[in-house]
């Protein structure tokens, strides 16, 4: 654990405990989702979202320069951030789960962008796939919102490597 009021260099930082501040930050669960250029859908569970500006409204995400996902998601026109509601849980594991089809029994439907939409969550915004920033071993896409709706439901929220709800969401015997 490093309480050191002192710097370390990046090399010196112990990943996993680096890991851990990070967690004390709550953050919503998303999953973002678009279309191979092939046309078959895919997602995964992101909870690196934010909104950058209303005027012109922009969201942000990145994902990992490893993610086999990765060139579906640089070369899709569109994508949809799909905000979690705290009931949904075991779609958050599901999509972040490797090697099954994650939309295999899920509820979805595409959205006026062509991208899928998840049914039941707490909101879905459709966006053009505007600009890229890479850093790190990650990309940072910028997304410009062209549509949007939402409920007015507790959403899903990831704090200290724990699912939770701001409210009294989650089912008996899951994490909070």
């Amino acid at each position: 654990m490093n309480d050191s009021t002192e710097p370390a260099p990046a090399a010196a930082f112990d990943q996993r405990d680096l890991r851990h501040a990070f967690g004390m930050f709550p953050t919503g669960v998303t999953i973002v989702t678009t279309r191979t250029p092939e046309g078959r859908p895919i997602g995964l569970t992101c909870n690196s979202f934010s909104s950058v500006s209303l005027t012109p409204p922009l969201v942000l995400w990145s994902l990992s320069l490893y993610s086999p996902n990765l060139q579906a998601f640089l070369q899709a026109p569109h994508f949809a951030v799909n905000i979690l509601a705290c009931d949904q849980t075991a779609l958050s594991r599901r999509f972040a789960a490797r090697s099954i089809d994650r939309f295999e029994g899920v509820d979805w439907a595409d959205g006026e962008l062509g991208v899928p939409l998840i049914s039941g969550v707490a909101a879905q915004i459709e966006c053009r796939n505007e600009t890229r920033h890479y850093s790190g071993d990650h990309v940072i896409l910028i997304g410009q919102v062209m549509k949007y709706t939402y409920r007015n439901v507790e959403p899903l929220v990831f704090a200290r490597g724990l699912y939770r709800s701001l409210g009294e969401c989650l089912p008996p015997g899951r994490q909070s």
